[in-house]
């Protein structure tokens, strides 16, 4: 399974110079368009120098410049389809239903978690058990109820736990309470929502740290992200699977309980004593 250049970069941004790194986190940032553009616009936008823009190239495998545009075209165009454009493509040779669906799935799974490092897990598991401030979450179309579930656990076993449902002015008006000790998981995947982007920019501007579940070609909102948790989606099917990332948001969730475990055992306690 072919991956992409934001998997390329999670998986070797920790060997990379400084300068390597700054030309990484701007093509995060402006991902894929700003490394569609010329070496010296690219350099320009990171400053770095050219060189140092060839040698990030290199570094993630590609052979030229060229080469590496020609890639980030390619995911681009897989970014922009739609669930019509998917329906005409031919079924899997082999027939049946149930195992192509099965294989692409679990091939999701796997490719999702051999991206993401111990640490960057037990960063977020870290930030999300911390009692300084409230956490938020939200998700779009699709990816909502992932954004429900895990809310549901979390409030669980820690207070000030939200779920932000509803039409965005509603969101717009908890902007109020948010701040630099909050934390807002954002669910957002291809086609990404419009209106999650301009709520992250927003609670950004507002000192959120935000933490996005997204796909491997990345939502717009990962220029706004502390942390950026790229899953795959694709199957053989109209529709994109959000499975491997409800598998992360578990293992998150199971994180948490560890790092809570007297807080959140009683106030299971408490709250069966209250049922």
């Amino acid at each position: 399974m072919i991956s992409s250049i934001a998997e390329l970069i999670a998986d070797r941004v920790g060997t990379m110079p400084a300068g390597e790194r700054r030309a990484a986190q701007t093509l995060i940032a402006s991902y894929p368009l700003i490394g569609l553009k010329t070496v010296a616009e690219f350099s320009a936008a990171a400053g770095v120098s050219s060189p140092t823009i060839l040698r990030f190239v290199a570094r993630l495998g590609f052979q030229n410049y060229p080469e590496f545009q020609s890639s980030l075209q390619d995911e681009l165009a897989a970014q922009l389809q739609s669930p019509a454009t998917r329906t005409l493509n031919p079924p899997s040779p082999g027939g049946g239903t149930v195992s192509p669906m099965l294989e692409a799935t679990l091939d999701n799974m796997r490719e999702t978690f051999r991206h993401l490092s111990d640490r960057q897990l037990a960063d977020i598991a870290t930030r999300l058990a911390e009692r300084r401030g409230k956490t938020f979450l939200i998700g779009g179309r699709f990816t909502d109820p992932l954004a429900r579930y895990m809310a549901a656990h979390l409030a669980v076993i820690q207070p000030d736990v939200f779920h932000l449902a509803g039409q965005e002015s509603m969101w717009r008006d908890r902007l109020i309470d948010m701040g630099k000790r909050d934390v807002l998981v954002i669910f957002d995947i291809r086609r990404y929502q419009d209106s999650l982007v301009r709520f992250a920019e927003k609670a950004h501007q507002r000192g959120v740290q935000i933490v996005l579940f997204t796909d491997q070609w990345l939502s717009p909102i990962a220029r706004f992200a502390r942390h950026v948790i790229a899953g795959r989606t694709a199957v053989p099917s109209a529709w994109d699977s959000s499975a491997a990332l409800f598998v992360v948001a578990e293992t998150l969730i199971g994180a948490v309980t560890r790092q809570l475990e007297a807080e959140g055992a009683r106030r299971i306690r408490e709250m069966e004593g209250l049922r």
